[in-house]
């Protein structure tokens, strides 16, 4: 499809798609690309339609027995997170390359680290009952009560320390290239620009923002890696006790970080590809590098708005969660909205599959972060926090901005090399996704704010409808992304 621009914006237009495009993927090793994001699209799919059952389980419309529903939470979370962090290093990586002299090496390594650690994050669920959930909180791996074994607990766990291994080698790969060409994070930051008066052209959006995720996820990974090793040594030595507030602390500063750096190296594609289609360039303005630097400090110190209503927190750290939880989105947040909507506007452009679900994301990105917000004031979390309400705003900016963000990358991506023609299969699609993934938001906020509790595997009659319907959203949103997939993988058995 063509895209077209208007020529009285007083803008310098960019070049054509095509030429755009083979710039982007001339020095990028493309079949490995592609096979992160086939495997990422499988297994959006697959935790997709675990979500599906849970939901329809909750609803009566299956019998799922207990012990089988936290099974399934378990894998839908920690498959949920980890493959969100496994297409966004793809993006990531792949825009990054074009500046950075990165190791196509360790981008490899990551993939097979990865496949290794689901491998042994999903047997113990499968076959021996592991169902602590993807937080693995102290001491539960340890105390099941008879229904798994310290075995099975200690290879899911280590299977979660070698996904964390490879993530944390391709982060370093990524710190190597920047202080090769720029010789420190803050000059990759932009921070001469920003508080300085250097001339030089500021780093591209891409460097800036893999700068900041390595610093924040390095961070994470490194207490993730921590309490998991401590946990580990739990199960195999019992008179190894971990202080269980540490403990709580070390995983959700862990969690925090990494599930929001898979959409800080997702929202890449946004600023590569859409500009693309408008046919102007996304500056990379002081504001812009402001908004990032608050954001790298922001992400590290605003994890205790999860802790809220652990009392034997410093009241401090609850202050500084809710205070931080009102700014923490807003830098990035401001930016990449405001300048999409300013970037697009008047642009002449033609909406694609690509292009429409790039922008979907910044929808979701951007509201989901409001019944956040309102969980994270203190008055507010002490009713919401153990309801749907908190599913209802994660799905919100994930599956509404980091789950489009990956889409519309893979649609973009495959352009060039294969034939790029959208069809009606993937118009329907798009729409479904839309309609879908907002069904199922509304229906977790709407059951959140009647106080329908998370986690639990048997509801009440009356909840039962928020269950249903949430439940046939989800259908058609797996069906939607069952074809973004195939039409993907479709078009990579499609000649040159």
């Amino acid at each position: 499809m063509t895209i077209h621009a208007r020529q009285d914006t007083g803008v310098a237009p960019l070049p054509e798609l095509s030429t755009v495009v083979s710039s982007i993927s001339r020095d990028s090793p493309r079949p490995l690309i592609w096979a992160y994001l086939a495997v990422s699209g499988a297994v959006f799919v697959l935790m997709m339609l675990l979500g599906v059952l849970m939901r329809m389980a909750q609803g009566g419309s299956i019998v799922l027995p207990p012990e089988w529903f936290y099974r399934v939470m378990t894998l839908h979370g920690v498959g949920m997170v980890g493959i969100s962090g496994l297409a966004g290093a793809s993006i990531m990586w792949h825009f990054a390359s074009r500046h950075l002299d990165l190791s196509p090496k360790i981008l490899a390594t990551n993939l097979v680290l990865f496949l290794a650690g689901v491998l042994l994050l999903f047997g113990p669920v499968l076959i021996s009952g592991y169902a602590a959930g993807w937080t693995f909180l102290y001491p539960l791996p340890r105390l099941s009560g008879g229904v798994w074994s310290q075995t099975a607990a200690a290879v899911h766990l280590t299977g979660l320390l070698l996904v964390g291994v490879g993530f944390l080698l391709l982060h370093l790969d990524v710190a190597r290239a920047i202080f090769a060409k720029y010789g420190s994070l803050g000059r990759a930051l932009g921070w001469p620009q920003l508080f300085g008066r250097s001339t030089e052209e500021p780093p591209p959006a891409a460097v800036v923002a893999s700068t900041m995720v390595l610093i924040v996820n390095v961070l994470g990974l490194v207490s993730g890696a921590g309490i998991l090793v401590m946990s580990i040594v739990n199960l195999l030595v019992p008179n190894f006790e971990i202080d269980a507030l540490l403990a709580k602390n070390m995983i959700f500063f862990f969690g925090h970080v990494f599930i929001n750096a898979t959409i800080y190296m997702s929202v890449i594609a946004v600023y590569e590809i859409l500009p693309v289609y408008a046919k102007r360039p996304w500056k990379v303005s002081r504001v812009f590098l402001a908004a990032w630097t608050a954001s790298t400090v922001m992400v590290v110190i605003v994890y205790p708005h999860h802790l809220l209503m652990d009392l034997a927190m410093p009241a401090w750290t609850r202050v500084l969660g809710q205070v931080v939880s009102y700014a923490s989105g807003l830098p990035v947040l401001l930016v990449t909205a405001f300048g999409g909507l300013t970037l697009m506007y008047r642009s002449g452009v033609r909406w694609d599959t690509a292009a429409s679900l790039l922008f979907l994301s910044l929808f979701g990105w951007s509201a989901g972060v409001i019944p956040a917000v309102i969980d994270g004031t203190l008055a507010m979390n002490r009713v919401l926090h153990n309801t749907q309400w908190v599913p209802g705003h994660f799905h919100f900016y994930l599956l509404l901005g980091l789950v489009s963000m990956v889409f519309g990358f893979m649609y973009f991506s495959i352009r060039q090399a294969r034939d790029g023609t959208d069809n009606l299969w993937d118009r329907c699609a798009f729409w479904g996704f839309t309609i879908g993934a907002l069904g199922v938001v509304l229906t977790f906020l709407a059951a959140g704010r009647v106080g329908v509790p998370r986690r639990f595997a048997v509801h009440l009659p009356e909840w039962a409808t928020y269950s249903t319907v949430g439940a046939w959203f989800g259908v058609v949103v797996a069906l939607a992304a069952s074809i973004f997939v195939a039409r993907f993988v479709a078009r990579l058995r499609a000649p040159a």
